[in-house]
């Protein structure tokens, strides 16, 4: 079990679970029933799990309590425990549709096939008020056909990440694609909500076709990866899609220009600098990409100084505008950015994992032999898209010695790249 996080809290199981069984009107100042309810998640014992179903059943209403119930919902349905189904279920009926919602993504995962929960999760699409995407896509996900019907009526709701789902949801019950039209033309959509949304419903409804669009999505590469890795773990094993087809686009996400993108974003006049580069802290990655083209079109010889100067104040530390640095870098093909780069592929902390394969691609668009051997060395990571940009960066600077090292991986994407030369 994967235990790196278990002292995230500085809490012990026990001192966890002491704290959640604490009446919330004794709590300590320095505790919190709330962190301690999701610490458990990590501890698949049966205290743990007693715990939290104790803490599902206690319906005092005050608010800091119902968020602690919601959080115990949430730890159970990642502890996948069907001994907490009875109790999870009781939350159904719950007058706050957050923890409707958190009840109903839990029994999602832990997953059944019991009618009587099935049938009352999919009455809540009848209930005004309900978080309706998650309704739909646990029915969709648990396979209860006899919700169709009341799913359909959602197919034309006024909210685009809900009919999304509808749709998507009656394709994987019926086969009928007349409709799946209108999920892909929301990866073009204006709100960066309705772009992630429609992504995790092309994923689900298992959409081959849209990959290469999916792939031109203006959002973070992280959920466009995630999209074409999970579509191929389920294509490729079923003969459905082959690696060949999917290369192309999975292949220009990782190196992730902003002309490989269709942009939904626009200036109504030409920025300056500084605006542009404050644009690459922007949450929505629409608007990153659309400055960092601006840049490489308007302002090639004056951003490199520009970058390295918010680097050093901001983006060293914000792993957003640290990730668009380190590609436009490469982009620009500014030699002296070598050392940072090197920094960059060697960074461990978890929230810059991506600015790692971000600069093994920047290596390679410098084309400086010296990055050779620390991309060699990266192949013997486990980290699959770094090990995979790794490679792209290889072939780039003339390597393909390297390929024959992964002929086995473990990893489909690896193996396959690594069988292409």
């Amino acid at each position: 079990m994967d235990k790196r996080f278990w002292n995230l809290f500085n809490l012990t199981e026990e001192q966890a679970i002491a704290i959640l069984n604490t009446p919330q009107d004794q709590v300590r100042e320095e505790d919190s029933r709330y962190i301690a309810a999701s610490h458990l998640a990590n501890f698949p014992s049966e205290q743990s799990i007693n715990a939290l179903i104790g803490a599902v059943h206690n319906t005092e209403p005050s608010l800091d309590n119902r968020i602690v119930r919601r959080e115990s919902v949430k730890s159970l349905g990642k502890l996948q425990t069907n001994l907490a189904l009875p109790a999870i279920q009781t939350c159904l009926a719950d007058d706050d549709c957050y923890t409707v919602e958190t009840a109903v993504w839990a029994i999602g995962e832990i997953g059944t096939q019991e009618p009587q929960i099935l049938e009352e999760i999919a009455q809540l699409l009848e209930k005004p008020g309900q978080i309706y995407r998650v309704i739909i896509h646990t029915l969709a996900k648990l396979n209860y056909k006899p919700a169709l019907e009341r799913i359909r009526k959602f197919v034309d709701a006024d909210d685009k990440t809900i009919a999304s789902a509808a749709i998507s949801a009656v394709y994987r019950f019926t086969g009928d694609s007349a409709l799946m039209e209108k999920v892909v033309a929301l990866l073009q959509d204006a709100n960066v909500n309705a772009r992630r949304g429609c992504i995790q419903d092309l994923i689900d409804s298992q959409y081959y076709e849209a990959i290469p669009l999916m792939a031109r999505c203006p959002v973070s590469l992280v959920f466009r990866l995630r999209g074409i890795r999970l579509m191929a773990e389920t294509g490729i094993p079923a003969g459905k899609i082959t690696f060949n087809d999917i290369q192309p686009s999975l292949e220009q996400v990782l190196r992730d220009h902003p002309n490989d993108l269709d942009l939904v974003h626009s200036y109504d006049q030409t920025p300056s600098l500084a605006f542009v580069v404050r644009e690459l802290y922007q949450t929505d990655f629409g608007r990153c990409y659309l400055a960092t083209k601006t840049l490489l079109e308007l302002y090639p010889e004056a951003a490199p100084e520009a970058l390295l100067a918010t680097y050093a104040e901001e983006a060293y530390n914000d792993y957003g505008a640290h990730y668009h640095v380190m590609k436009l870098l490469g982009w620009l093909k500014y030699a002296p950015a070598y050392d940072l780069l090197i920094e960059a592929l060697h960074n461990r902390q978890p929230q810059f994992q991506k600015s790692r394969a971000a600069a093994a691609i920047a290596l390679g668009e410098l084309g400086d032999s010296r990055a050779i051997e620390p991309l060699q060395a990266c192949l013997e990571t486990k980290i699959w898209d770094l090990k995979y940009t790794a490679l792209m960066a290889l072939e780039k600077l003339g390597d393909t010695s390297s390929h024959k090292i992964l002929a086995n991986d473990p990893d489909l994407l690896i193996r396959a790249k690594a069988e292409t030369v």
